[in-house]
Protein backbone atom coordinates (compact mmCIF):
# COMPACT_ATOMS: atom_id res chain seq x y z
CA UNK A 1 0.00 0.00 0.00
CA UNK A 2 1.62 3.48 -1.14
CA UNK A 3 1.78 5.87 1.34
CA UNK A 4 -0.90 8.70 1.56
CA UNK A 5 0.81 12.38 0.26
CA UNK A 6 0.55 13.78 4.19
CA UNK A 7 2.31 10.70 5.49
CA UNK A 8 5.00 10.30 2.59
CA UNK A 9 6.30 13.92 3.54
CA UNK A 10 6.13 12.98 6.91
CA UNK A 11 8.60 10.09 6.73
CA UNK A 12 11.20 11.86 4.12
CA UNK A 13 11.03 14.82 6.49
CA UNK A 14 11.74 12.70 9.73
CA UNK A 15 14.19 10.31 7.93
CA UNK A 16 16.18 13.75 6.61
CA UNK A 17 15.82 15.00 9.90
CA UNK A 18 17.37 12.33 11.64
CA UNK A 19 20.27 12.22 9.11
CA UNK A 20 20.92 15.60 8.80
CA UNK A 21 23.90 16.13 10.68
CA UNK A 22 26.47 13.32 8.86
CA UNK A 23 25.15 14.86 5.77
CA UNK A 24 26.39 18.55 7.04
CA UNK A 25 29.63 16.82 8.42
CA UNK A 26 30.39 15.18 4.97
CA UNK A 27 29.32 18.29 2.86
CA UNK A 28 31.88 19.95 5.15
CA UNK A 29 34.43 17.83 4.32
CA UNK A 30 33.71 18.06 0.86
CA UNK A 31 33.87 21.61 0.89
CA UNK A 32 37.07 22.06 2.68
CA UNK A 33 38.47 20.39 -0.53
CA UNK A 34 39.73 23.41 -2.58
CA UNK A 35 38.82 21.92 -6.46
CA UNK A 36 39.22 25.56 -8.46
CA UNK A 37 39.17 24.46 -11.88
CA UNK A 38 40.64 27.54 -13.05
CA UNK A 39 43.59 27.56 -11.24
CA UNK A 40 46.26 24.97 -12.48
CA UNK A 41 47.98 24.51 -9.01
CA UNK A 42 44.75 23.46 -8.23
CA UNK A 43 44.56 20.63 -10.71
CA UNK A 44 45.43 17.90 -7.57
CA UNK A 45 42.66 19.32 -5.93
CA UNK A 46 39.97 18.91 -8.41
CA UNK A 47 40.95 15.47 -9.21
CA UNK A 48 40.91 15.07 -5.05
CA UNK A 49 37.40 16.57 -5.00
CA UNK A 50 36.23 14.12 -7.95
CA UNK A 51 37.97 10.75 -6.16
CA UNK A 52 36.47 12.12 -2.70
CA UNK A 53 32.71 12.49 -4.17
CA UNK A 54 32.97 8.76 -6.03
CA UNK A 55 33.85 7.10 -2.87
CA UNK A 56 30.98 8.72 -0.90
CA UNK A 57 28.36 7.79 -4.28
CA UNK A 58 29.92 4.27 -3.30
CA UNK A 59 29.25 4.21 -0.03
CA UNK A 60 25.78 6.05 -0.38
CA UNK A 61 24.45 2.57 -2.31
CA UNK A 62 25.62 3.35 -6.00
CA UNK A 63 27.01 0.23 -7.11
CA UNK A 64 29.11 2.12 -10.31
CA UNK A 65 31.05 5.21 -9.01
CA UNK A 66 33.81 6.54 -11.43
CA UNK A 67 36.12 9.31 -12.26
CA UNK A 68 36.36 10.31 -15.90
CA UNK A 69 39.44 11.48 -17.27
CA UNK A 70 38.90 14.48 -20.05
CA UNK A 71 41.56 16.22 -21.48
CA UNK A 72 41.60 18.74 -18.61
CA UNK A 73 39.70 17.99 -15.20
CA UNK A 74 38.82 14.81 -14.41
CA UNK A 75 34.30 14.27 -13.86
CA UNK A 76 32.57 11.71 -12.03
CA UNK A 77 29.46 9.38 -13.15
CA UNK A 78 27.57 7.05 -11.36
CA UNK A 79 25.15 4.46 -12.13
CA UNK A 80 22.31 2.57 -9.82
CA UNK A 81 20.17 0.24 -11.72
CA UNK A 82 16.59 0.45 -10.58
CA UNK A 83 16.18 -3.34 -11.66
CA UNK A 84 12.93 -3.01 -12.81
CA UNK A 85 12.53 -4.20 -16.73
CA UNK A 86 10.64 -0.98 -17.85
CA UNK A 87 11.86 1.78 -15.29
CA UNK A 88 13.25 5.18 -17.09
CA UNK A 89 16.48 6.15 -17.26
CA UNK A 90 17.16 9.49 -15.46
CA UNK A 91 20.90 11.82 -15.50
CA UNK A 92 21.28 13.92 -12.51
CA UNK A 93 23.88 16.77 -13.72
CA UNK A 94 26.01 19.10 -11.87
CA UNK A 95 29.54 20.29 -11.25
CA UNK A 96 32.54 19.80 -8.38
CA UNK A 97 34.58 22.79 -9.27
CA UNK A 98 34.46 26.04 -7.59
CA UNK A 99 35.43 29.58 -8.33
CA UNK A 100 38.44 30.89 -7.12
CA UNK A 101 38.27 32.19 -3.76
CA UNK A 102 40.32 34.27 -1.31
CA UNK A 103 39.77 35.72 2.25
CA UNK A 104 41.77 39.18 0.88
CA UNK A 105 38.26 39.29 -1.76
CA UNK A 106 36.26 40.12 1.33
CA UNK A 107 35.66 36.55 2.58
CA UNK A 108 34.50 37.12 6.43
CA UNK A 109 35.96 33.90 7.20
CA UNK A 110 38.42 31.30 5.49
CA UNK A 111 36.59 30.22 1.81
CA UNK A 112 37.43 26.23 2.18
CA UNK A 113 37.09 26.14 5.91
CA UNK A 114 32.72 26.20 6.06
CA UNK A 115 31.19 28.09 8.62
CA UNK A 116 27.81 27.87 9.79
CA UNK A 117 26.23 31.06 11.27
CA UNK A 118 22.47 30.54 12.19
CA UNK A 119 20.65 28.70 9.23
CA UNK A 120 23.51 29.15 7.05
CA UNK A 121 26.62 27.76 5.52
CA UNK A 122 29.22 29.54 4.34
CA UNK A 123 31.50 27.95 1.90
CA UNK A 124 32.89 28.26 -1.79
CA UNK A 125 30.74 25.88 -3.46
CA UNK A 126 28.27 25.78 -1.14
CA UNK A 127 25.34 26.79 -3.28
CA UNK A 128 27.46 26.70 -6.47
CA UNK A 129 27.59 23.98 -6.62
CA UNK A 130 28.42 21.14 -4.27
CA UNK A 131 25.61 21.61 -1.72
CA UNK A 132 23.38 20.98 -4.77
CA UNK A 133 25.20 17.87 -6.16
CA UNK A 134 25.08 16.47 -2.59
CA UNK A 135 21.86 16.88 -1.59
CA UNK A 136 20.82 13.65 -4.07
CA UNK A 137 22.84 11.22 -1.58
CA UNK A 138 20.73 12.14 0.97
CA UNK A 139 17.70 12.23 -0.98
CA UNK A 140 17.72 8.85 -2.96
CA UNK A 141 18.61 7.68 0.57
CA UNK A 142 15.32 9.01 1.77
CA UNK A 143 13.40 7.53 -1.67
CA UNK A 144 14.62 4.44 -0.32
CA UNK A 145 13.10 4.78 3.17
CA UNK A 146 10.03 5.89 1.54
CA UNK A 147 9.08 3.21 -0.58
CA UNK A 148 10.57 0.29 0.80
CA UNK A 149 12.62 -0.48 -2.45
CA UNK A 150 16.16 -1.79 -2.43
CA UNK A 151 17.07 0.42 -5.45
CA UNK A 152 15.92 3.93 -6.66
CA UNK A 153 12.54 3.56 -8.50
CA UNK A 154 14.59 4.75 -11.89
CA UNK A 155 17.83 3.82 -13.33
CA UNK A 156 19.58 6.64 -11.33
CA UNK A 157 23.15 8.01 -13.17
CA UNK A 158 24.83 10.74 -11.72
CA UNK A 159 27.26 12.80 -14.23
CA UNK A 160 29.55 15.56 -12.16
CA UNK A 161 32.20 17.75 -14.47
CA UNK A 162 35.02 19.08 -12.95
CA UNK A 163 35.26 22.35 -15.25
CA UNK A 164 32.17 23.90 -15.53
CA UNK A 165 33.84 27.30 -13.98
CA UNK A 166 36.25 26.88 -16.54
CA UNK A 167 33.80 26.74 -19.21
CA UNK A 168 33.09 23.72 -19.91
CA UNK A 169 35.67 23.09 -22.41
CA UNK A 170 35.74 19.49 -22.92
CA UNK A 171 32.43 18.33 -21.57
CA UNK A 172 30.65 18.33 -24.83
CA UNK A 173 33.73 15.42 -26.16
CA UNK A 174 32.84 13.44 -22.69
CA UNK A 175 29.50 13.23 -23.19
CA UNK A 176 29.62 12.54 -27.06
CA UNK A 177 32.22 9.67 -26.29
CA UNK A 178 30.08 8.47 -23.63
CA UNK A 179 26.50 8.57 -25.04
CA UNK A 180 25.95 5.29 -24.23
CA UNK A 181 26.68 5.14 -20.71
CA UNK A 182 24.62 8.09 -20.06
CA UNK A 183 21.76 7.44 -22.30
CA UNK A 184 18.59 8.85 -20.31
CA UNK A 185 14.80 9.40 -20.74
CA UNK A 186 15.33 12.72 -18.81
CA UNK A 187 18.00 15.08 -17.19
CA UNK A 188 17.69 16.85 -13.96
CA UNK A 189 20.28 19.48 -13.81
CA UNK A 190 20.88 20.92 -9.86
CA UNK A 191 22.84 23.95 -10.72
CA UNK A 192 20.75 26.20 -10.54
CA UNK A 193 18.16 28.46 -8.14
CA UNK A 194 15.10 29.76 -7.13
CA UNK A 195 13.08 33.31 -7.25
CA UNK A 196 13.38 33.46 -3.55
CA UNK A 197 12.97 31.94 0.24
CA UNK A 198 8.96 32.33 -0.39
CA UNK A 199 8.50 32.09 -4.06
CA UNK A 200 9.48 28.32 -4.86
CA UNK A 201 10.03 28.25 -8.37
CA UNK A 202 10.93 26.02 -11.00
CA UNK A 203 13.25 26.80 -14.39
CA UNK A 204 12.29 25.30 -17.51
CA UNK A 205 15.18 26.82 -19.88
CA UNK A 206 18.69 28.61 -20.41
CA UNK A 207 19.21 31.00 -23.38
CA UNK A 208 22.35 29.35 -25.53
CA UNK A 209 25.21 31.64 -26.59
CA UNK A 210 27.27 32.25 -29.66
CA UNK A 211 30.36 34.70 -29.51
CA UNK A 212 32.88 36.27 -31.77
CA UNK A 213 36.14 38.34 -32.13
CA UNK A 214 36.26 40.78 -35.51
CA UNK A 215 39.47 42.25 -36.16
CA UNK A 216 39.69 44.98 -38.26
CA UNK A 217 42.60 46.07 -40.92
CA UNK A 218 43.01 49.21 -42.67
CA UNK A 219 46.59 51.07 -42.92
CA UNK A 220 49.94 48.70 -42.64
CA UNK A 221 50.55 51.11 -39.63
CA UNK A 222 49.55 53.88 -38.28
CA UNK A 223 48.93 57.28 -40.37
CA UNK A 224 48.33 61.35 -40.42
CA UNK A 225 44.78 61.91 -40.42
CA UNK A 226 45.72 65.33 -41.94
CA UNK A 227 47.49 63.99 -44.61
CA UNK A 228 45.70 60.94 -45.59
CA UNK A 229 42.48 61.26 -43.41
CA UNK A 230 39.10 61.52 -44.90
CA UNK A 231 40.48 59.30 -48.36
CA UNK A 232 41.19 56.14 -46.98
CA UNK A 233 39.24 53.72 -44.74
CA UNK A 234 39.63 53.99 -41.09
CA UNK A 235 38.77 50.59 -39.25
CA UNK A 236 37.76 52.01 -35.74
CA UNK A 237 34.86 53.43 -38.02
CA UNK A 238 34.12 50.83 -40.00
CA UNK A 239 34.20 49.06 -36.41
CA UNK A 240 31.72 52.00 -34.76
CA UNK A 241 29.19 51.69 -37.89
CA UNK A 242 28.99 47.89 -37.62
CA UNK A 243 28.18 48.58 -33.81
CA UNK A 244 25.74 51.24 -34.43
CA UNK A 245 24.06 49.18 -37.44
CA UNK A 246 23.35 46.03 -34.62
CA UNK A 247 20.34 46.88 -33.36
CA UNK A 248 17.29 48.98 -35.06
CA UNK A 249 15.37 51.78 -33.37
CA UNK A 250 13.27 49.16 -31.68
CA UNK A 251 16.63 47.45 -30.18
CA UNK A 252 15.62 44.45 -32.59
CA UNK A 253 18.52 42.74 -33.92
CA UNK A 254 19.39 43.70 -37.45
CA UNK A 255 21.15 41.11 -38.73
CA UNK A 256 18.94 38.65 -41.65
CA UNK A 257 17.53 35.86 -40.42
CA UNK A 258 18.80 36.34 -36.75
CA UNK A 259 14.72 35.17 -35.42
CA UNK A 260 14.04 32.35 -37.81
CA UNK A 261 12.80 29.67 -35.42
CA UNK A 262 13.16 31.63 -32.50
CA UNK A 263 9.84 29.95 -29.73
CA UNK A 264 7.52 32.91 -29.56
CA UNK A 265 6.34 33.39 -25.79
CA UNK A 266 2.55 31.75 -25.53
CA UNK A 267 0.06 33.86 -23.61
CA UNK A 268 0.35 31.34 -20.72
CA UNK A 269 4.13 31.61 -20.34
CA UNK A 270 4.11 35.43 -20.47
CA UNK A 271 1.35 35.44 -17.72
CA UNK A 272 2.97 33.17 -15.41
CA UNK A 273 6.11 35.27 -15.94
CA UNK A 274 3.79 38.63 -14.80
CA UNK A 275 2.85 36.35 -11.86
CA UNK A 276 6.47 36.71 -10.30
CA UNK A 277 6.64 39.66 -7.54
CA UNK A 278 9.36 41.93 -9.94
CA UNK A 279 10.55 44.65 -8.18
CA UNK A 280 12.25 46.62 -11.17
CA UNK A 281 14.11 49.09 -9.03
CA UNK A 282 15.73 45.86 -7.27
CA UNK A 283 16.15 44.53 -10.08
CA UNK A 284 18.30 47.22 -11.20
CA UNK A 285 20.35 48.16 -8.15
CA UNK A 286 21.06 44.16 -8.55
CA UNK A 287 22.47 44.95 -12.41
CA UNK A 288 23.98 47.83 -11.17
CA UNK A 289 22.24 50.17 -13.75
CA UNK A 290 20.38 53.30 -13.82
CA UNK A 291 17.44 52.14 -16.56
CA UNK A 292 16.06 49.48 -18.78
CA UNK A 293 16.19 49.30 -22.43
CA UNK A 294 15.54 46.41 -24.69
CA UNK A 295 13.19 44.77 -27.43
CA UNK A 296 10.42 46.67 -28.11
CA UNK A 297 7.06 45.12 -26.76
CA UNK A 298 8.25 42.84 -24.52
CA UNK A 299 9.19 43.38 -20.39
CA UNK A 300 12.29 43.12 -18.68
CA UNK A 301 12.17 39.35 -17.31
CA UNK A 302 10.66 38.37 -21.28
CA UNK A 303 13.83 39.76 -22.22
CA UNK A 304 16.13 37.98 -20.59
CA UNK A 305 15.10 35.04 -20.29
CA UNK A 306 13.02 34.42 -23.62
CA UNK A 307 14.64 36.76 -26.33
CA UNK A 308 17.51 36.52 -28.50
CA UNK A 309 19.65 39.43 -28.14
CA UNK A 310 23.25 40.96 -29.50
CA UNK A 311 25.54 42.71 -27.09
CA UNK A 312 29.01 44.57 -27.81
CA UNK A 313 31.44 43.20 -24.91
CA UNK A 314 34.08 45.28 -26.52
CA UNK A 315 35.07 47.70 -28.75
CA UNK A 316 39.15 49.09 -29.37
CA UNK A 317 40.90 50.54 -32.27
CA UNK A 318 43.33 53.57 -32.36
CA UNK A 319 44.76 55.91 -29.80
CA UNK A 320 43.82 55.36 -26.34
CA UNK A 321 46.51 57.32 -24.54
CA UNK A 322 46.29 60.85 -23.01
CA UNK A 323 45.86 63.99 -24.94
CA UNK A 324 45.87 63.57 -28.90
CA UNK A 325 47.10 61.89 -31.29
CA UNK A 326 45.94 62.38 -35.31
CA UNK A 327 46.28 59.37 -36.80
CA UNK A 328 44.10 56.77 -38.91
CA UNK A 329 44.50 53.17 -37.20
CA UNK A 330 45.73 50.21 -38.60
CA UNK A 331 43.63 48.30 -36.76
CA UNK A 332 40.12 48.26 -34.44
CA UNK A 333 38.53 45.54 -32.77
CA UNK A 334 34.79 44.30 -31.44
CA UNK A 335 33.78 41.83 -29.35
CA UNK A 336 30.14 40.45 -29.83
CA UNK A 337 28.03 37.90 -28.13
CA UNK A 338 24.33 36.37 -29.16
CA UNK A 339 22.47 35.03 -26.41
CA UNK A 340 19.92 32.61 -28.44
CA UNK A 341 16.54 31.14 -27.42
CA UNK A 342 14.74 27.89 -27.87
CA UNK A 343 13.98 27.37 -32.19
CA UNK A 344 17.59 29.26 -32.92
CA UNK A 345 20.50 26.91 -34.38
CA UNK A 346 24.18 28.47 -33.59
CA UNK A 347 25.05 27.14 -36.55
CA UNK A 348 22.84 29.03 -38.78
CA UNK A 349 23.72 32.30 -36.45
CA UNK A 350 27.39 32.16 -37.32
CA UNK A 351 26.85 31.99 -41.24
CA UNK A 352 24.67 35.10 -40.76
CA UNK A 353 26.64 36.79 -38.72
CA UNK A 354 29.63 36.42 -41.20
CA UNK A 355 27.64 37.25 -44.07
CA UNK A 356 26.49 40.45 -42.13
CA UNK A 357 29.92 41.32 -41.41
CA UNK A 358 31.08 40.85 -44.38
CA UNK A 359 28.31 42.75 -46.70
CA UNK A 360 29.53 46.24 -44.52
CA UNK A 361 33.06 46.17 -44.70
CA UNK A 362 34.20 48.75 -47.48
CA UNK A 363 37.15 48.25 -49.89
CA UNK A 364 40.23 48.68 -48.33
CA UNK A 365 39.42 47.53 -44.55
CA UNK A 366 40.42 43.60 -44.42
CA UNK A 367 38.93 41.73 -41.58
CA UNK A 368 38.59 38.59 -39.34
CA UNK A 369 36.07 37.08 -37.37
CA UNK A 370 36.70 33.42 -34.63
CA UNK A 371 34.11 32.80 -33.41
CA UNK A 372 34.00 30.69 -29.76
CA UNK A 373 32.69 27.61 -29.23
CA UNK A 374 28.58 27.93 -28.72
CA UNK A 375 26.29 27.12 -26.27
CA UNK A 376 22.59 26.12 -28.16
CA UNK A 377 19.65 27.14 -25.94
CA UNK A 378 17.28 24.56 -24.44
CA UNK A 379 13.84 24.64 -23.34
CA UNK A 380 11.38 22.32 -21.75
CA UNK A 381 7.67 22.73 -22.52
CA UNK A 382 5.27 23.73 -19.49
CA UNK A 383 3.42 20.65 -20.31
CA UNK A 384 5.80 18.29 -20.19
CA UNK A 385 4.85 14.64 -18.06
CA UNK A 386 8.97 15.48 -16.35
CA UNK A 387 8.51 19.09 -16.00
CA UNK A 388 5.06 18.66 -14.00
CA UNK A 389 6.69 15.50 -11.81
CA UNK A 390 9.27 17.94 -11.09
CA UNK A 391 6.86 19.98 -10.10
CA UNK A 392 5.20 17.95 -8.02
CA UNK A 393 8.16 16.86 -5.91
CA UNK A 394 8.87 20.37 -5.23
CA UNK A 395 5.55 20.91 -4.02
CA UNK A 396 5.73 18.46 -1.59
CA UNK A 397 8.57 19.80 -0.33
CA UNK A 398 7.22 23.54 0.32
CA UNK A 399 4.20 21.89 1.90
CA UNK A 400 1.81 22.46 -1.17
CA UNK A 401 2.93 25.46 -1.98
CA UNK A 402 2.10 26.60 -5.47
CA UNK A 403 5.19 26.35 -7.80
CA UNK A 404 6.23 28.82 -10.15
CA UNK A 405 8.05 29.35 -13.53
CA UNK A 406 11.29 30.79 -14.44
CA UNK A 407 14.09 30.00 -17.02
CA UNK A 408 18.09 31.32 -16.84
CA UNK A 409 19.16 34.40 -19.48
CA UNK A 410 22.85 32.90 -18.76
CA UNK A 411 24.21 29.75 -20.62
CA UNK A 412 25.43 26.22 -19.63
CA UNK A 413 26.30 22.87 -20.35
CA UNK A 414 22.64 21.34 -19.38
CA UNK A 415 22.18 22.13 -23.21
CA UNK A 416 24.52 19.54 -24.62
CA UNK A 417 23.34 17.18 -22.66
CA UNK A 418 19.84 17.78 -24.80
CA UNK A 419 20.91 18.27 -27.71
CA UNK A 420 23.60 14.47 -27.60
CA UNK A 421 21.01 12.24 -25.91
CA UNK A 422 18.31 14.08 -26.90
CA UNK A 423 16.46 14.14 -23.68
CA UNK A 424 14.49 17.14 -22.04
CA UNK A 425 16.08 19.01 -19.49
CA UNK A 426 14.57 19.87 -16.01
CA UNK A 427 15.81 22.22 -13.56
CA UNK A 428 16.09 21.30 -9.50
CA UNK A 429 17.62 24.13 -7.93
CA UNK A 430 16.82 25.49 -4.37
CA UNK A 431 19.62 28.10 -4.26
CA UNK A 432 18.28 31.59 -3.58
CA UNK A 433 19.97 34.68 -5.50
CA UNK A 434 21.48 36.04 -1.86
CA UNK A 435 23.77 32.80 -2.06
CA UNK A 436 26.17 35.17 -3.45
CA UNK A 437 27.37 32.47 -5.99
CA UNK A 438 31.20 33.53 -7.08
CA UNK A 439 31.08 35.91 -4.70
CA UNK A 440 32.38 36.53 -1.43
CA UNK A 441 30.65 34.81 1.16
CA UNK A 442 28.75 32.24 -0.60
CA UNK A 443 26.35 30.75 1.20
CA UNK A 444 23.27 27.91 1.46
CA UNK A 445 20.35 28.60 3.30
CA UNK A 446 20.16 25.12 5.24
CA UNK A 447 16.00 25.04 5.01
CA UNK A 448 16.40 25.44 1.44
CA UNK A 449 19.23 22.58 0.92
CA UNK A 450 17.02 20.09 3.06
CA UNK A 451 13.68 21.29 0.91
CA UNK A 452 16.26 19.94 -1.80
CA UNK A 453 16.78 16.95 -0.40
CA UNK A 454 13.01 16.22 0.35
CA UNK A 455 12.06 17.20 -3.25
CA UNK A 456 14.54 14.55 -4.34
CA UNK A 457 12.94 11.88 -2.33
CA UNK A 458 9.63 12.32 -3.74
CA UNK A 459 10.98 12.94 -7.28
CA UNK A 460 12.02 9.43 -8.45
CA UNK A 461 8.55 7.49 -7.83
CA UNK A 462 6.67 10.51 -9.43
CA UNK A 463 9.45 10.52 -12.72
CA UNK A 464 9.01 6.51 -12.97
CA UNK A 465 5.46 6.42 -13.13
CA UNK A 466 5.61 9.98 -15.23
CA UNK A 467 7.92 8.29 -17.80
CA UNK A 468 6.34 4.93 -18.85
Amino acid sequence: MSPTPDSAVQTVRMYVEQHRAAFLEDLTEWLRIPSVSAQPRHAPDVRRSAEWLAARLRETGFPVAEVWETAGAPAVFAEWPSGDADAPTVLVYGHHDVQPAAREDGWETDPFEPVVRGNRLYARGAADDKGQVFFHTLGVRAHLALTGRTAPAVNLKLLVEGEEESGSPHFRELVERNRTRLAADAVVVSDTGMWSRTTPTVCTGMRGLADCEIALYGPDQDIHSGSFGGAVPNPATVAARLVAALHDEDERVTIPGFYDGVAELTGTERALIAELPFDEASWLAGAASHGTLGEAGYTTLERVWARPTAEVNGIGGGYQGPGGKTIVPASAQLKLSFRLVAGQDPDKIELAVRDWIAARIPAGVRHEITFGAATRPCLTPLDHPALQSVVRAMSRAFDGAAIRFTREGGSGPAADLQDVLAAPVLFLGISVPSDGWHAPNEKIELDLLFKGVEATAHLWGDLSAALR
